[in-house]
């Protein structure tokens, strides 16, 4: 019975109401636990805040849903896979090519041929979701600085990228400041914020314009009130 009230909340925070997902739910819960399965869906949430998950193609974002089971899918061992899928079970004596996905370098050679003919881009937005570092105040800005050394969860095919980490120097309105700053005094609750990218050569790093900011905890909170209304 455990299992089933665990996938009840993993089906409820993903907004999953097919049954034959919530089966798949279950099947996870059982075959992998609930610690594991509730990581993954953590992570699914954190997806979903920066932006979600696009499909391969890129037509569209995943569902919440998809998403977590592409996750568990991606970093499951074959026989788990098989178990929660039976359907996906490769017959017996036949293997699957594994391509492996081209180095960094490699890709990086090709950038300047696509260079020759640039796109545009209407629309640029970045998000970050962590803790932040020292914070500096001036006037009506608040300074402070992220750094990432572990990518996301990326589509298959994708190079891995460099191990040297990023740092992001995150420039915040004083009164957006403000609305989280007090949130953040609770030590495991994390920053959110949305903004635009500008690379700064001067500072050899990423500064981020924030348009808007929050936490997790305030956003679970907005979202329970949302949905007591």
């Amino acid at each position: 019975m455990s299992a089933v009230v665990d996938a009840a909340r993993v089906a409820r925070e993903l907004n999953e109401t097919d049954p034959a997902a919530i089966g798949q739910i279950v099947r996870i819960v059982e075959c992998l636990g609930a610690e594991a399965a509730l990581a993954f869906l953590r992570e699914t949430l954190e997806t979903e805040a920066r932006g979600g998950m696009m499909l391969r193609d890129g037509s569209r974002r995943r569902t919440p849903g998809g998403a977590f089971f592409y996750l568990v899918k991606g970093r499951i061992s074959r026989q788990d896979r098989a178990a929660i899928w039976p359907h996906l079970a490769q017959p017996a004596g036949k293997k699957k090519q594994k391509v492996e996905p081209p180095a960094w370098e490699e890709i990086l050679s090709l950038a300047p041929e696509a260079m020759k003919e640039k796109g545009e881009a209407t629309t640029v937005k970045i998000t970050l979701i962590g803790r932040p570092g020292r914070i500096v105040e001036k006037q009506d800005v608040v300074l402070t600085t992220m750094q990432n050394t572990k990518p996301p969860t990326l589509p298959r095919g994708l190079p891995a990228p460099p191990a040297e980490p990023t740092t992001y120097v995150v420039y915040i309105a004083r009164k957006q400041w403000i609305k989280v700053a007090e949130a953040l005094q609770v030590p495991d609750d994390r920053l959110i914020v949305e903004g635009y990218p500008v690379f700064e050569k001067r500072l050899g790093a990423m500064v981020v314009l924030v348009s808007s900011a929050t936490t997790k905890n305030l956003q679970a909170t907005a979202r329970q009130d949302s949905a007591n209304r």
